[in-house]
């Protein structure tokens, strides 16, 4: 029996004054701590290794560049990872910034290792760009796939950006916030699904201090003040407990915490409280030997304190997704304040600790194993992206469903089949969801639903506890698309999505190449100028397609719109017929009375090729902002009108007409005085609150809207045209993406004339 109260909030602090052989002392310290065998040589080998390699580097604290893969391999030996993981983190930089290649770390550690090393090298290649779907998208399925070649991969770099995280105070302040918002977006995330608590606590927290340093540092001085009487609080709860517990005879170890900034911050933002209104704060956590010692506990701890009506959850008969287990239970104390019970066993804390670390078990390089056989077919949400991989073409449904995976993971209802299976689903789950959750055969043919022995309409809000049972048919004809306006799981929406792809694929095909031959006939394209394999193969690349079919398709079922591909194509075909002009044969077309009106004004600091002396104005068909690519029109009488490279009217113009198109580029800072005018077109499921969300981005980012417009069609899909002044595409980038998250939006994109 034990009682404390403490905070466990990081694995390990590095203090700024260590030297790297008293960190390795530590890691070997630690290693010994839980592996059985004594023999450090392959770890000692890689520590002079990598000491060797990175001796002339240092980091931008100024210490010596091997702390920070001593401090990494650290974090993997307090996750009581086998040996070769420690290695790989020791040597995880070496191939990526020293002279050493893959083959010189399998020549010398073996090919597991050397394995290791070269998926962690290739993640570090990767470049978060938050505003590039297509390049984000790839980068997270490279990341994927590397995790399943060996999951240990991915724990190496939570490792690795847990350090970085913990020093990041050294990066400028753009950087920081570049970094702390890819970890809160990606790598949070990903360590809470393969369910290891203290990586993921540690970067919510880091992450927050980087991101709303305000928020963090209020929150860190409003809990500072009351610290000794919340203390205190905690301290009465578990000594009360722990005499209670001793009685009952259960064998356990009583521990209370006050919960991380992070978590706390997340229940002010969605629930609209203050920090005094957050009734939970406090947590006490009891960790006895046994499931029925668990229900004991439980018992006592109800006989104890009065529980606060639906606040009960039962973890251990109905686990998470990630296999987490716990009985969580939320009580009044004797004064009157809130405070929260977990009840776990050993193993159960073990596995909420550390995940899907827990199950790797050290080995022996002879042994020739890995995780114990079956941990594998544990990894199924990974297994799930790997077959969203494998079935989607387009990334933007890709990035779509995983980022709607990764938010809808915190909150799950668990049901049952009739045969007493447990599922659990995202929170506003349906019947179809819990059908595709089985197999997509049973979705494909799904008819109907009984829930609790009653037949149910197809969108009913499945509950805790229901017991569901799917009605099919072999004559159903398939899932209807409205099917996708009802589903909560990202499962069951790439199924369906899958199924009309697959089925009518062909179909679609077809649709797409009359849809693609329409637009250039009535756009004056010569479709057959701009159909070699050079421009479709610039398509397929920048949309993430296998092949041109793909392409076809996504026009055909509307994932992707034919304008899109056909300037795209335009674009390579003008690129690679462009003539250099002179500038006499660029003002050839311009009158004489004309050409002494032209004037500097330059707005927006246009530099013009050729031409110092001239007036330019922006053209309202396409409204170019900085960081487009532009293209000049000499115009009779006017100057230089600037356009996009892709608006419609450039792309249409007769022959003659693209005689008088001329260089142009934004100067250098033009952004940085002047506003520019943006159109968008948002594309969303008309709803009640639609306008005001989309107003309050706006709002938010201090940006003044000049029109708003919105019209719905029978089908009930809202197109709402917004004009507003901004000061480049980054900002333009920044405002869509938010404007994205926001519920029931479809799509959005620019205006191209």
């Amino acid at each position: 029996m034990s009682g404390q109260v403490f905070d466990n909030s990081r694995i390990y602090t590095v203090q700024e004054y260590t030297t790297p052989d008293e960190l390795y002392k530590d890691l070997i310290e630690r290693v010994h701590k839980y592996h059985p065998s004594d023999d450090i040589t392959l770890i000692d080998k890689a520590y002079k290794t990598a000491t060797e390699a990175h001796k002339d580097q240092v980091r931008k604290s100024g210490e010596p560049y091997i702390i920070h893969p001593l401090c990494t391999a650290i974090i993997l030996a307090d996750l009581e990872l086998d040996k070769e993981t420690i290695v790989a983190g020791l040597l995880h930089d070496v191939v990526e910034d020293t002279i050493l290649t893959r083959e010189d770390v399998e020549r010398d550690f073996g090919s597991d290792v050397a394995l290791l090393v070269d998926g962690v090298t290739k993640l570090s290649k990767l470049k978060y760009q938050g505003n590039k779907v297509e390049f984000q998208a790839d980068n997270l399925r490279k990341m994927f796939l590397a995790m399943a070649k060996d999951i240990r991969v991915i724990l190496i770099k939570l490792a690795d950006r847990l350090h970085n995280m913990r020093t990041l105070k050294y990066q400028p302040e753009n950087k920081q916030q570049e970094i702390a918002k890819e970890t809160l977006d990606i790598y949070s995330p990903i360590a809470q699904r393969l369910g290891i608590s203290k990586v993921k606590i540690e970067l919510d927290d880091l992450s927050l201090k980087y991101l709303k340093p305000d928020v963090y540092y209020d929150l860190v001085d409003k809990i500072a003040i009351r610290r000794g009487e919340r203390e205190k609080f905690v301290e009465e709860i578990v000594n009360e407990v722990s005499a209670k517990i001793d009685e009952a005879g259960i064998r356990a170890q009583i521990n209370g915490r006050v919960k991380h900034f992070f978590s706390i911050y997340k229940k002010m933002v969605n629930q609209n409280k203050t920090l005094d209104q957050i009734y939970d704060l406090f947590a006490v956590r009891i960790i006895v030997d046994s499931v029925k010692d668990c229900y004991a506990a439980l018992g006592v701890i109800h006989e104890m304190y009065k529980p606060i009506p639906g606040r009960f959850k039962d973890y251990i008969a109905m686990p998470k997704m990630n296999r987490y287990q716990s009985l969580h239970t939320t009580l009044i104390s004797s004064t009157g304040q809130p405070f929260e019970i977990q009840i776990r066993t050993f193993e159960m804390h073990r596995i909420a600790e550390f995940g899907i670390a827990a199950h790797w078990k050290y080995k022996e390089v002879s042994d020739g194993k890995h995780p114990d056989e079956g941990e594998e077919a544990k990894l199924t949400w990974l297994r799930q992206i790997l077959e969203w991989q494998q079935n989607m073409s387009d990334n933007q449904e890709f990035m779509n469903l995983l980022k709607s995976d990764l938010n809808l993971f915190s909150d799950y209802v668990y049901c049952f089949t009739p045969s007493g299976d447990v599922k659990n689903l995202p929170a506003g789950s349906t019947p179809i969801d819990f059908a595709y959750s089985i197999h997509s055969a049973v979705g494909n043919r799904m008819v109907g639903a009984r829930v609790n022995g009653k037949l149910v309409n197809i969108d009913y809000k499945i509950q805790n506890g229901d017991r569901v049972e799917v009605i099919t048919s072999q004559n159903s004809r398939g899932p209807s698309r409205d099917w996708l306006k009802i589903v909560k799981s990202t499962q069951a929406r790439s199924k369906i999505n899958q199924w009309f792809k697959n089925e009518l694929k062909e179909d679609n095909i077809i649709r797409g190449k009359d849809a693609l031959a329409t637009y250039c006939k009535t756009h004056g394209i010569v479709q057959a100028n701009i159909m070699k394999p050079e421009y479709m193969e610039a398509v397929i690349e920048k949309y993430g397609f296998h092949d041109f079919d793909a392409v076809y398709a996504a026009i055909g079922h509307g994932g992707l719109k034919e304008g899109q591909v056909v300037n795209k194509m335009v674009e390579r075909y003008e690129n690679d017929h462009k003539r250099q002009m002179t500038d006499e044969e660029v003002l050839s077309g311009v009158d004489e009375a004309s050409k002494k009106n032209l004037r500097i004004r330059n707005r927006g600091g246009i530099i013009v090729k050729g031409i110092t002396d001239v007036s330019v104005h922006f053209s309202k068909c396409c409204n170019p902002l900085p960081g487009d690519e532009i293209v000049g029109y000499v115009t009779r009488g006017r100057g230089v009108s600037i356009h996009r490279t892709d608006c419609v009217n450039v792309m249409n113009m007769s022959e003659i007409d693209r005689g008088r198109l001329i260089e142009a580029a934004w100067q250098k800072g033009s952004e940085k005085n002047e506003q520019y005018l943006a159109d968008i077109d948002i594309y969303a499921t008309n709803r009640s609150g639609l306008l005001v969300d989309i107003s309050r981005v706006f709002s938010d980012a201090d940006i003044d809207i000049t029109s708003l417009e919105s019209r719905t069609n029978k089908q009930g899909m809202a197109t709402i045209s917004v004009s507003f002044n901004i000061h480049n595409t980054d900002e333009l980038n920044r405002i869509m993406k938010k404007i994205r998250t926001i519920p029931s939006v479809v799509d959005i994109e620019r205006t191209t004339g």
